[in-house]
């Protein structure tokens, strides 16, 4: 995974503005993926109705910029990006594993006990979303090219919210899933009722989310001196 991701940075040309959009597009994915990650073993309370992971903030985010990606450097930008991240994501849990095993010397800032409840709560929520980001992002590159191909150039919106409306239910009842379920977290009715609520939650963000891929795709035409298409 990170020769082949040496071989595709080594071959982009960053003086050319599409290959510098696509180093900061990926840069910010790749980034919220992770964080969410590291953040995802905390649990939170929305409005009083259903719990959470708090990584549940950034997603939207993630599946923004898949949708600029899709856009702008089409299926094959996607998946590449897909499968690296799911590739780093894999080995920061290799790396957190490996940091929890090593003990800690007297002294230390934060003691065995602290480190594994912060990280070590997380694993299962990592495992849970590497399954879901793959197969969500996935389903969402098929979706969106879907549309795509019926719609032009015309009807962004369209697209970037049906694939969404897919994709989205997949990874949240999936990561909760194998996040909650199997490590015996929820039962099945809270399961049910989180992943529920969870799922419209992400659904209401993704439709405030349509005005900044407008704004998102304008700016990177505009950079990269593209011709205005029909929205």
């Amino acid at each position: 995974m990170h020769s082949y991701f040496l071989y595709f940075y080594l071959t982009m040309d960053f003086t050319k503005r599409k290959d510098l959009v696509f180093l900061v597009l990926a840069g910010f994915f790749i980034t919220n993926a992770i964080v969410a990650e590291l953040i995802g073993g905390k649990v939170v309370e929305f409005f009083g109705l259903f719990k959470q992971s708090v990584g549940i903030i950034l997603w939207p985010v993630v599946f923004l910029l898949t949708d600029l990606i899709n856009e702008h450097y089409g299926k094959q930008g996607v998946r590449k990006l897909t499968y690296i991240t799911v590739g780093l994501i894999a080995y920061m849990f290799v790396a957190i594993s490996i940091s929890i095993a090593i003990k800690t010397t007297p002294g230390s800032p934060v003691d065995d006990q602290s480190f594994k409840a912060v990280f070590g709560q997380g694993q299962w929520i990592i495992i849970g979303s590497i399954t879901a980001f793959l197969i969500s992002q996935l389903v969402d590159v098929y979706i969106f090219w879907m549309f795509r191909n019926r719609t032009g150039n015309k009807h962004i919106w369209l697209r970037a919210t049906g694939s969404t409306v897919v994709s989205q239910l997949i990874d949240t009842f999936v990561v909760q899933f194998i996040a909650f379920v199997i490590p015996a977290k929820w039962t099945l009715m809270e399961f049910t009722h989180n992943a529920a609520w969870g799922y419209l939650f992400k659904l209401l963000v993704a439709l405030c989310l349509i005005p900044l891929i407008y704004v998102g795709h304008f700016a990177i035409n505009k950079f990269m001196r593209v011709k205005h298409e029909e929205l």
